[in-house]
């Protein structure tokens, strides 16, 4: 059976994982500005793999990859066999996790469906009932929101986030988990309410990403939380694209 290395290189943190035609086996992070060739090596250590796709949004950082494994590696662009048709100006412009959460939503949950994603951006990715992606709608990431405040004024602090004790915040921090949480649950909420007016059929709303947990906790909109649905939108093209 055939073993893949997948890597979903994105602005913040790097997924690697090991696969075969059936599952995902292993999976390690990796801060993506801390990437090298060393640090690939050690962490990989002992996998064993006959192919490589890489899904890059860090072209600087893709280099490191090329340079690894060469002729077994392939990268994930729209002219590679997806499984799924395209409707939008620049496929070119989709970034490499939007088209694997695509497919891995395609395949693991059907049509029409929205995956949102909660990355350093949130993104909100349509498929629609006949399998074709749509398009979608970029937002700022909840950690780029909150970073933001505590650049940007004097005496806010810098938060961790987590579920906040009440709308009603009674310490400064409180306050800003309020804003933060509650506030970004209403814009997924209302931009899915939107998206969903939009198509045919029954949606299948999956949730994704660092704080898909968090958000979808308290937000019933989010049907499905699929924290490996881009590694595994990795292994299903990686199946329809390396032969042998």
């Amino acid at each position: 059976m055939r073993k893949f290395l997948l890597v979903n290189l994105n602005n913040t943190s790097t997924k690697l994982a090991l696969a075969d035609e059936e599952k995902l086996l292993a999976r390690k992070v990796i801060r993506t500005e801390t990437l090298s060739i060393p640090l690939v090596k050690r962490t990989i250590g002992q996998w064993s793999f006959d192919h490589v796709l890489v899904g890059s949004v860090v072209p600087k950082k893709t280099t490191i990859f090329r340079s690894l494994f060469r002729v077994r590696m392939k990268e994930l662009t729209p002219e590679l066999d997806l499984g799924i048709g395209i409707d939008f100006s620049d496929p070119r412009g989709i970034g490499a996790d939007r088209l694997a959460n695509a497919v891995g939503v395609a395949t693991r949950y059907g049509s029409p469906a929205i995956v949102v994603d909660f990355g350093t951006a949130v993104t909100f990715d349509i498929l629609s009932a006949k399998r074709v992606y749509e398009g979608g709608v970029i937002a700022p990431g909840l950690g780029v929101m909150t970073d933001y405040l505590y650049q940007r004024t004097a005496l806010l602090p810098k938060i961790d986030l987590e579920e906040p004790v009440s709308v009603i915040g009674k310490t400064t921090k409180d306050a800003m988990l309020a804003g933060a949480i509650y506030g970004y649950r209403g814009l997924v909420r209302q931009i899915v309410t939107e998206i969903v007016a939009k198509l045919d059929g029954k949606v299948r709303v999956i949730a994704t990403g660092s704080y898909a947990d968090l958000i979808s906790a308290k937000l019933p909109e989010l049907q499905i939380v699929d924290l490996d649905l881009t590694l595994e939108g990795l292994r299903i093209i990686a199946l329809r694209n390396f032969k042998s």
